[in-house]
């Protein structure tokens, strides 16, 4: 696949229960068996809320509220495949069970006091995000 002119636009989920963050580890390239946040690529002509909600109910099997922004994130190296752009948002489940799809193979909530050994660019996400999530 030829790497496009411009970047991707992403979106991820910080979902929170109990003091805890939810990880995906991914089954499939890139980044296979890493911990990543839940997210994916927002589709031509949608809004990007509406795709972090698509993407949970694609993924996760879950709907969720969107509450808040936690930030945009860009590292034009972060994913091999292009550059992308990630919008980062704080998201409430209000409906489903998690039941995952073909792109994770376990999830876990990991307490926000634990290190992490996940994907860097979502190791900057939460650090930077931590006074917001408090």
């Amino acid at each position: 696949m030829k790497k496009p002119k411009s970047p991707i636009l992403t979106t991820d989920a910080v979902i929170l229960k109990d003091n805890k963050i939810l990880l995906v580890r991914r089954s499939i390239y890139p980044f296979q068996g890493y911990w990543v946040l839940p997210g994916g690529h927002v589709n031509y002509g949608e809004r990007v809320k509406e795709a972090i909600k698509r993407e949970m109910k694609e993924e996760l099997g879950i709907r969720v509220k969107v509450k808040r922004l936690i930030g945009v994130y860009s590292d034009p190296k972060r994913d091999p495949r292009y550059h992308t752009v990630s919008v980062v948002y704080l998201c409430q489940k209000t409906k489903g069970k998690i039941q995952l799809n073909q792109e994770s193979s376990e999830f876990r909530f990991f307490s926000l006091k634990q290190p992490f050994s996940f994907y860097l660019l979502n190791f900057i996400i939460f650090r930077w995000s931590k006074p917001i999530l408090r």
